[in-house]
């Protein structure tokens, strides 16, 4: 079974080592395809080839980049038919056989044939003398939950989500995905293509409820086999701009916070019902059911208790 990984890298020096590694660790690289949108400045080297893996390349001037939306858009589209999808970041870490892992979790839970998507937010890894380690919070899940203290923005409808976690070997139904972490069988390049007009805040959101209602399931799952490099000081790795930095903006003709803007209302469109094509809602399930499952209520701008601690004993 191909996999394809998709990797939307923004001025990311961690690039090279989240290739390598997911080479050097898998348990047969020669089924894997990574779709990379690498958006660095104009004459940055060209990432290599991962070894056999196969390799679909995008690469982008830093200062035509239209966020982090557009670029995992653009990287889905080189999805070239293979069995299983892949969202990562460009700064991760994986543990041996992660491969094998993420599509055993994914048939255990019914996939292929049942839409599904395995997602988080994963732990954390750092770099120590140059090596990755782990720094895990739990032996068991990461679910994803609304922040405590989270309301609806009377403008806006963008929430605060974390992971929280949680005592449990078994998987457990998700209310959310991470952007930075997403396993599913590789329809969901057709079902669920990336809207590439949004932007960051809100992105997870739109992906969660276009996949609920278009009767995909979410899971939370123990022993996620990926780990992700947070963008913290002490990380033992470079800096890693963002592409809102102000010195980022400052070589863009165009404003991070216009596509901010157009983002959110992008999302409130999408929870309004509004006719968004291929990147609207679906007809399997409707807002009220994401409601009632949630706790998160669109229509009525309130939250449920439940969408804070879902898995509350």
């Amino acid at each position: 079974m191909r996999i394809f990984v998709s990797l939307a890298s923004y001025c990311d020096p961690v690039l090279p080592f989240t290739l390598e590694r997911a080479v050097a660790t898998a348990a047969d690289a020669s089924r894997l395809h990574f779709g990379v949108v690498d958006q660095s400045p104009a004459g940055s080297p060209r990432v290599a080839a991962p070894g056999r893996a196969r390799l679909s390349l995008v690469q982008v001037d830093a200062r035509d980049a239209r966020g982090p939306c557009w670029a995992r858009a653009i990287a889905m589209s080189l999805h070239d038919g293979e069995d299983w999808f892949l969202q990562l970041d460009s700064h991760m870490d994986f543990d041996p056989g992660w491969d094998d892992v993420l599509v055993s979790q994914a048939l255990a839970l019914g996939a292929p044939r049942r839409p599904l998507v395995i997602s988080s937010y994963p732990d954390a890894f750092v770099f120590e003398n140059g090596q990755p380690v782990r720094r895990p919070t739990t032996s068991g899940v990461l679910a994803q939950v609304v922040q405590a203290g989270a309301a609806f923005a009377p403008d806006h409808p963008v929430l605060t989500f974390v992971a929280t976690p949680v005592d449990s070997v078994q998987a457990l139904p998700g209310i959310h995905v991470g952007a930075g972490c997403l396993f599913a069988p590789g329809r969901i390049v057709q079902d669920v293509p990336y809207d590439p007009w949004l932007y960051f805040h809100g992105e997870e959101q739109a992906m969660a409820l276009r996949l609920y209602t278009r009767g995909w399931d979410l899971f939370h799952m123990p022993g996620l086999p990926v780990h992700h490099l947070y963008n913290d000081p002490n990380a033992g790795a470079p800096p890693r701009p963002l592409h809102w930095d102000a010195e980022q903006e400052a070589q863009r003709s165009t404003s991070w916070w216009s596509f901010e803007q157009r983002a959110r209302a992008r999302l409130a469109a999408l929870v309004a019902g509004a006719d968004l094509g291929v990147y609207g809602l679906g007809g399997a399930r409707s807002l009220a059911d994401f409601a009632a499952f949630s706790g998160i209520d669109y229509a009525a701008r309130s939250i449920a208790p439940k969408a804070f601690a879902p898995f509350a004993p």
